[in-house]
């Protein structure tokens, strides 16, 4: 067997019409994202890795990042797909058709199976409108209970809301030490959210009165021009970079449910802390999809009880103990917590059949049997 080699980051011509690109897997998000401005477009998921994220990587892990409040997570994106079977041969489907009900969904079920069902190459992608005006909010609340019921509001009335975050009191602080900047708002504060919304108008007045009807808004700061609203992203992008300096980090990316987040968000810290004493906690995240990173230094990189102890209160509240990173090796002992044994079952029959060798990533996802 012969296969012919090219090119994996190829970026294809722009389809305006269909608002769609065919991209090589080993695009980077950046490049990605340079290419399809020309034509007054962008793909609906950014992450702030965008500059060594590649297509191939976000569609194997399903990447959610900061706009799935309005646009959905990477397998919304994705039209289309090439991929290498296990047996070498390629499986093409790349026509981008947005009906296409004639069997299943291929495309659908490489997204998310970290490699372990094929190796895709190429993926057709459904862009969104480039929106050039913009305005971000750092809004400041006395409590989590309140900053969830301001964001209940917000998606209400806010159409052109385009990210939805979380940030705690303490994370921020050690955010702004790190950056040596003074604190956004006077006073202190146990939660913030920052919100953004992106217009093809400005969004500025809608946003204003948007926040103007919020009963326990303690205080907030808005920006539009480019450099105040960097400045206010980089208190929240900062976080993972900061939390890097404490030591290694276990980094657990966990989902919940709206009505549990509050609960979550108390429980977490004592959960942490009986688990390993003196372990610090560190939360923020991407609350208006409900997924929290919970980020946790004190505790010996191979110590899995931090794990355990966040990751089964995450399935005794009912949420997911991988929102967008994936189960790769290091939870794969702990996918029963979030999945039955008739879907282990069911995943188990998929790989076999279409990796009857299982060649394709094999120590990911699926735990030993």
């Amino acid at each position: 067997m012969v296969l012919s080699l090219r090119r994996i980051d190829d970026l294809g011509p722009v389809d305006r019409r269909a608002r769609q690109v065919t991209a090589g897997a080993g695009a980077t998000l950046g490049a990605l994202q340079a290419h399809v401005a020309g034509a007054g477009l962008e793909l609906g998921v950014d992450l702030a890795a965008r500059d060594s994220a590649t297509v191939g990587g976000m569609v194997a892990t399903d990447a959610g990042g900061l706009r799935v409040v309005r646009f959905g997570d990477m397998r919304h994106q994705v039209v289309g797909v090439e991929a290498v079977l296990a047996d070498g041969s390629v499986l093409s489907r790349l026509s981008g058709l947005v009906k296409d009900n004639t069997g299943y969904d291929l495309a659908g079920l490489f997204t998310g199976s970290e490699g372990t069902l094929a190796v895709v190459t190429r993926v057709r992608l459904a862009l969104v409108p480039r929106f050039e005006h913009r305005a971000v909010a750092l809004l400041a609340f006395g409590s989590f209970e309140a900053a969830l019921d301001a964001l209940a509001v917000l998606r209400d009335r806010l159409p052109a809301l385009d990210a939805l975050e979380i940030l705690f009191a303490d994370g921020l602080e050690l955010v702004r030490h790190h950056l040596g900047v003074a604190p956004p708002l006077p006073g202190e504060h146990a939660v913030y959210l920052l919100a953004e919304c992106a217009d093809h108008r400005d969004p500025t007045g809608e946003m204003a009165g948007a926040l103007a009807g919020l009963e326990d808004l303690d205080d907030a700061v808005m920006a539009t021009e480019p450099g105040p609203r960097a400045a206010l992203w980089r208190l929240r992008e900062a976080h993972t970079e900061v939390v890097a300096t404490l030591g290694v980090p276990h980094k657990l990316d966990v989902a919940l449910p709206a009505s549990r987040l509050a609960e979550f968000e108390g429980r977490v810290r004592r959960a942490v802390d009986d688990a390993v004493p003196g372990a610090r906690c560190v939360l923020f995240g991407h609350v208006g999809d409900g997924n929290l990173h919970v980020n946790v230094v004190g505790a010996a990189p191979d110590d899995r009880r931090v794990d355990r102890a966040v990751l089964t209160l995450v399935a005794e509240l009912g949420g997911s103990i991988s929102a967008e990173h994936g189960i790769g090796t290091a939870k794969r002992d702990l996918l029963h917590l979030g999945r039955s044994p008739e879907e282990i079952a069911a995943f188990r029959a998929v790989k076999s059949a279409l990796d009857p060798r299982g060649i394709l990533n094999p120590h990911v996802l699926l735990p030993p049997t």
